[in-house]
């Protein structure tokens, strides 16, 4: 699935070709994502112009005069601009034709994305309304989340992953991010010192800021390529390494489910 970083690698990748582009109609050739894709967003969109391209989490804004698009990648998504020509392949769901002849395509093979339509403000619609602070901005602190966990029993990679506290920390960084702070992904959250809440955070902004950077050196071409950024997984110290030496004590590292997701640690280096 991509995560939030992958999520603002397509931002930066797809809007210098957006910005301030008039669109001339909405393409949509399969409906049937997570939600259908309403039938009033293509009228809405027709003659248009791309005044802004922002995120929050890992959902998308686009944003016109008569309101936004709001997108989201799902397990399989991805966008990338091509010649609106171009004959789209057996995923590629949804073009958004341009009036300068290129077009961001939407290519989607488990169609779990979705693409809705918002003409009242964005940030109070339900699927962006509860989420908690950005991981990279100034409300995330190692105070907030220690207060949040009060009386918390459940395991601190669950609590890290609940988008109401911190929007956007996927499964890979959360296991990066624990494992950077030292703290035992099966920790109680309620259980946690407002020391170690601050390397956390700390340990967050640096796994997220060093995967941006990753994804902007490695970054696809979205002007006819396929418009998924690479994984930082050259970088990654414990995701996907399950059973593997630890690089910091050269234990074996753990690997079990907590809350549905694979999750990674060393518990030798972590408590």
């Amino acid at each position: 699935m991509p995560e939030l970083p992958e999520v603002e690698t397509t931002r930066r990748g797809i809007s210098p070709h957006l910005l301030d582009q008039k669109i001339e109609r909405l393409w949509v050739r399969e409906s049937r994502l997570r939600w259908p894709v309403p039938e009033e967003a293509a009228v809405a969109l027709a003659g248009q112009t791309v005044r802004s391209l922002s995120r929050r989490a890992k959902y998308l804004l686009m944003g016109t005069d008569r309101g936004h698009l709001l997108l989201h990648l799902g397990m399989s998504g991805s966008l990338c601009m091509v010649p609106a020509e171009t004959r789209p392949a057996k995923h590629d769901h949804v073009d958004l034709v341009l009036a300068n002849g290129t077009a961001l395509r939407y290519t989607d093979p488990r169609r779990f994305g979705c693409l809705l339509w918002l003409t009242d403000d964005p940030m109070a619609h339900p699927l962006l309304s509860h989420l908690g602070p950005e991981p990279l901005e100034a409300g995330l602190t190692g105070a907030y989340l220690h207060h949040r966990a009060k009386g918390r029993k459940q395991a601190i990679k669950t609590f890290l992953m609940d988008h109401r506290i911190v929007a956007g920390v996927g499964n890979i960084y959360a296991n990066e991010a624990l494992f950077g702070a030292g703290i035992l992904p099966t920790r109680p959250a309620g259980r946690i010192s407002l020391a170690r809440y601050e390397a956390l955070v700390e340990q967050i902004r640096q796994v997220m800021n060093e995967a941006l950077k990753a994804g902007g050196t490695t970054l696809r071409d979205f002007t006819g390529g396929d418009g998924k950024p690479g994984y930082f997984q050259q970088q990654l110290q414990v995701y996907g390494r399950g059973g593997q030496p630890c690089q910091q004590c050269d234990r074996p590292l753990q690997q079990r489910v907590i809350g549905q997701r694979a999750t990674v640690f060393c518990k030798g280096c972590q408590s």
